[in-house]
């Protein structure tokens, strides 16, 4: 299985789905990106993504990243430096354990929507939406 494959039409849509509801409550942004491999530690791989995407150059510094290296089986959650000034110091360890518990269970869909879920809530709390708030990076998965 490859990562453009990885997540089926249907599946790619209830992804891309749950990141426009994400967003609909906050100035946030959320962003998924597959891969077939990741060569070495995947938190580094997604540091390197999320500037690679663009996604530093929000306009609050409010991004969210999920990286998944579909035949290495890694991931990773990277937020740019003011989500990370806000919340609590275990949130994304405790969004990234929950997602390693439904991985395992191949729950991948799932396991992911509900971590984009978890980041929309608190990102609404942090970056509420903006009266004059535009979507500054795509919601699609890329790969």
């Amino acid at each position: 299985m490859s990562a453009a494959n990885f997540f089926s039409l249907e599946q790619k849509q209830k992804i891309k789905f749950e990141i426009t509801q994400a967003e609909r409550n906050t100035s946030g942004e959320i962003r998924v990106h597959v891969e077939n491999r990741c060569n070495g530690d995947a938190l580094e791989e997604t540091k390197m993504l999320f500037s690679k995407l663009g996604m530093h150059n929000t306009a609050q510094r409010n991004g969210v990243l999920f990286f998944i290296a579909v035949k290495d089986k890694k991931f990773a959650v990277w937020s740019d430096e003011d989500i990370n000034s806000k919340v609590p110091a275990d949130f994304w360890d405790l969004i990234k354990n929950k997602m390693e518990e439904d991985f395992a269970k191949g729950n991948f869909t799932d396991g992911l929507i509900l971590a984009i879920i978890s980041a929309g809530v608190q990102l609404k709390k942090y970056f509420p939406l903006q009266e004059n708030d535009e979507n500054e990076l795509s919601n699609e998965i890329s790969f």
